[in-house]
C-alpha cells in the first residue's frame, strides 16, 4: 500500500517463546552432560487438549508470523517432532521464518521450493523421519512447516501432526482474510480521498484549460500577423507584466520589450552561451538561469535561439510558464519559415558561387547575381578558411557568413572539402576577419587564405588556386594560423599549383637527395633540421628550441648536414638554393614521407 512499509509476514513477531500452559513441553529441549533427551511421546488422550489449546491460540493470534511460531514451538505436543523450519509464502516466495534452525537452512530451503506446493520427505542428517508439509487454506499454499523426528512416529502420532497441520493452515487463512479485509478497507479510504483531490484538481484543470485557450488563440493571432520576433515578445510581455527578450543561437539580441533593457547589450559570450543552451535543453520546460527564466526555440530538435523572461523578483508562476512556452512554440513557427527563406536564398548564393570557381559565362553569371542581390561588377577576391576543429559543414558556414556579414563584406559562399570560400568584392581585412572567427568558434587554430584582385570572371577560378596557394603556404610555414595574401607570398608564388613538378623534383633531389636517402636510411631528420634552421633565419637558439634539442646537438646535426650533401652552408648561393629546395620539399612535395 502506498505510504506503508514494506509487508513482512514477521514484523509484528514479538520474540516470545514459551507453551501455551504451564507443564507443556517446550521446542528445544535441553541438553544436559549425559546428553540430549529425546522428547517425550505424548499420549493421544493428552494431546488433543493440547492441540485443541494451540488451535485457540493461533486463531487469537495477531498475525501470521505469530501463528506459524506457535506451531513451531508446540509440534512436540502432536508426537515426537521437531520443528526444522517453517515457511510463508509472501509475493510468490516462500519467506523463511526467523525461528529455523541455521544448521540445515540452506539445503531444507532448497528441498522445500523443489516441492513446488507438494509435500515430500526431507533428509536432516540425524534423524531417520522428515516431511516438509504444506500450509494450505482453499485453493492457496500458504506455506510450509517442515518436521523431523529421531523415531519414526507412528499412526497416531501422524494424525495428531496431521491435525496441527490442518488448524494451522486454517489459522492462517483467517488471518491472511483479515489482513486483505484491512487492505482493502485502507485502500478505500484511499481511493475515496484520491476522488476527493481529483475532483478539486479537475474544477482547476477546467479553469486552467479557459486561461490556455486564450494564451493559445492570442499567440495563434500574433503569428499569423507576421510580425516576428518583436510581435511575439510584445504579446509576451502584455501577458506576464516582464521585459521579454529573443536571443539568436549565439547569444546576438534579436527583440526586447519592456524596462531595464542594458544598453548596449552584452557581448555574447561563445563558451558560456553553449554552457547555457546545453543546460536548458537538459531540462523539460523553462528554466531560471540567474534572473531569466529560459526556454528554447527549437523545432524538430535543432536549436534555432532562446526565449526569456527577466523575472528578477522571482514572481513567474504556472501562468507565466504556460505563456512562455506557447510564445517559444508561436515563434518557432516564425524562425523555421524564416530559416526556409534565408536557406533557400544561400542555396543559390552557393550555386552561383560554385559555378564562377568552376567557370561560367560572363552574361549567366550577371544576370543570377542580379537575381540573388549580388552586384559582380568590379574586382573581386576569393577568400579560402579552414578551422582545425571544424568541418566545413553548413554550421561552419555560417559561422562564416556571419562574420563577413560583421566586417561588411559583400560576398557569395560556398563549401569544398575541407574549407569554405568566399568570392567578395572587397579586400578583407589583414585580421579582422580572422578575429571575428577566432571569436565565434572558441579557437584561434584556423588558417585564411586571399586571392590577388581578379578583375573579370572568367579569372575566378585561377584565384582560387591563387587564395589555395596562400592557405597552404600559412598552413606548412611557423606560424600556421592567420591570414596570408596571395600577392604578399613573394617566392612562393612561383611554387604554386600548374608548375612542372618534375622539374622541381629534380630540383630539390640535386640539393637534398643525399640528405633524403640518409634520413630514409637512418630514420633521422636531417632535412626537417635544415628547413627548421631556415625558418628561424640561421639562429641556433631558436632552431634548437623549435625542434626541442640541445645547442650542440645542433651544430653536430648542422656538421652532418655538411658531410653528407657536400654543400657549404657559407655560400652565398649554395645556401639559397639549400633554403628553396628544403621549401619545395616542404610545401610542394609534402615534407617527409
Amino acid at each position: 500500500m502506498a505510504g506503508s512499509r514494506a509487508y513482512s509476514p514477521y514484523h509484528r513477531y514479538s520474540g516470545r517463546k514459551g507453551s501455551l500452559r504451564r507443564g507443556s513441553v517446550g521446542r528445544h529441549p535441553k541438553a544436559t552432560r549425559r546428553g540430549p533427551r529425546l522428547p517425550v511421546r505424548t499420549p493421544v488422550d493428552h494431546a488433543l487438549p493440547e492441540l485443541v489449546v494451540l488451535s485457540r491460540a493461533q486463531f487469537d493470534a495477531p498475525d501470521e508470523g505469530e501463528i506459524l511460531r506457535l506451531a513451531m514451538d508446540h509440534v512436540v505436543a502432536a508426537g515426537p517432532y521437531s520443528a526444522e523450519a517453517g515457511y510463508l509464502e509472501v509475493g510468490g516466495d516462500l519467506v523463511p521464518s526467523p525461528w529455523n534452525g541455521r544448521t540445515h537452512a540452506l539445503a531444507v530451503g532448497r528441498r522445500v521450493r523443489e516441492l513446488a506446493g507438494q509435500d515430500g520427505n526431507v533428509t536432516v542428517p540425524g534423524r531417520p523421519w522428515g516431511r516438509a508439509l504444506g500450509l494450505r487454506g482453499p485453493g492457496v499454499l500458504h506455506g510450509y512447516l517442515v518436521v523431523t523426528s529421531r523415531s519414526r512416529p507412528t499412526r497416531a502420532e501422524r494424525s495428531l501432526l496431521a491435525l496441527l497441520v490442518r488448524h494451522t493452515a486454517a489459522a492462517l487463512s483467517v488471518a491472511f482474510a483479515h489482513r486483505r479485509q484491512r487492505e482493502d478497507a485502507l485502500n478505500l479510504r484511499r481511493l475515496r480521498g484520491e476522488r476527493t483531490t481529483l475532483q478539486r484538481q479537475l474544477i482547476s484543470v477546467m479553469a486552467e484549460l479557459g486561461y490556455e485557450r486564450a494564451v493559445h488563440a492570442l499567440m495563434a493571432d500574433v503569428a499569423a500577423s507576421g510580425g516576428g520576433d518583436e510581435a511575439v515578445t510584445r504579446a509576451l510581455h502584455g501577458l506576464t507584466g516582464l521585459p521579454a527578450l529573443v536571443e539568436d543561437r549565439f547569444g546576438r539580441l534579436r527583440s526586447w520589450t519592456g524596462p531595464s533593457r542594458p544598453i548596449p547589450y552584452p557581448e555574447p559570450d561563445p563558451v558560456r552561451q553553449d554552457e547555457m543552451l546545453h543546460a536548458v535543453a537538459k531540462e523539460t520546460g523553462p528554466v531560471r538561469i540567474r534572473d531569466r527564466l529560459i526556454t528554447l526555440i527549437r523545432p524538430h530538435g535543432e536549436i534555432l535561439g532562446a526565449l526569456a523572461l527577466v523575472d528578477a523578483r522571482d514572481e513567474a508562476d504556472e501562468h507565466t510558464v504556460l505563456a512562455l512556452e506557447h510564445a517559444a512554440a508561436s515563434l518557432a513557427l516564425e524562425m523555421t519559415h524564416l530559416r526556409d527563406l534565408a536557406e533557400t536564398e544561400l542555396r543559390l548564393h552557393r550555386d552561383l558561387a560554385d559555378d564562377l570557381l568552376a567557370g561560367t559565362d560572363e552574361p549567366s553569371a550577371y544576370a543570377r547575381s542580379e537575381a540573388v542581390g549580388h552586384d559582380l561588377h568590379g574586382s573581386h577576391y576569393v577568400v579560402v578558411v579552414q578551422w582545425s576543429n571544424r568541418t566545413a559543414d553548413d554550421s561552419f558556414a555560417q559561422t562564416v557568413s556571419r562574420a563577413a556579414v560583421a566586417m561588411g563584406m559583400r560576398s557569395l559562399q560556398t563549401r569544398r572539402s575541407g574549407h569554405v570560400v568566399l568570392i567578395t568584392g572587397d579586400r578583407p581585412h589583414a585580421r579582422a576577419l580572422y578575429e571575428a572567427l577566432a571569436r565565434a568558434t572558441g579557437t584561434r587554430s584556423g588558417t585564411i587564405g586571399v586571392s590577388a584582385p581578379s578583375d573579370s570572371l572568367n579569372d575566378i577560378p585561377h584565384h582560387y588556386q591563387e587564395a589555395q596557394r596562400a592557405l597552404d603556404v600559412r598552413r606548412h610555414s611557423r606560424e600556421r594560423y592567420g591570414t596570408t595574401f596571395f600577392d604578399e607570398l613573394g617566392l612562393y608564388r612561383i611554387l604554386g599549383p600548374g608548375n612542372d613538378y618534375r622539374e622541381l623534383e629534380a630540383f630539390v633531389d640535386e640539393w637534398l637527395g643525399q640528405l633524403i636517402d640518409y634520413d630514409t636510411r637512418h630514420h633521422t631528420a636531417m632535412v626537417e633540421t635544415l628547413a627548421r634552421y631556415f625558418d628561424c633565419g640561421g639562429n641556433y637558439d631558436e632552431t634548437a628550441d623549435s625542434l626541442a634539442i640541445h645547442r650542440s646537438t645542433l651544430r653536430y646535426r648542422l656538421q652532418r648536414i655538411r658531410d653528407i650533401s657536400g654543400h657549404d652552408l657559407a655560400n652565398v648561393e649554395g645556401r639559397l638554393n639549400l633554403q628553396v629546395a628544403t621549401r619545395v620539399w616542404k610545401i610542394v612535395l609534402g615534407g617527409p614521407g
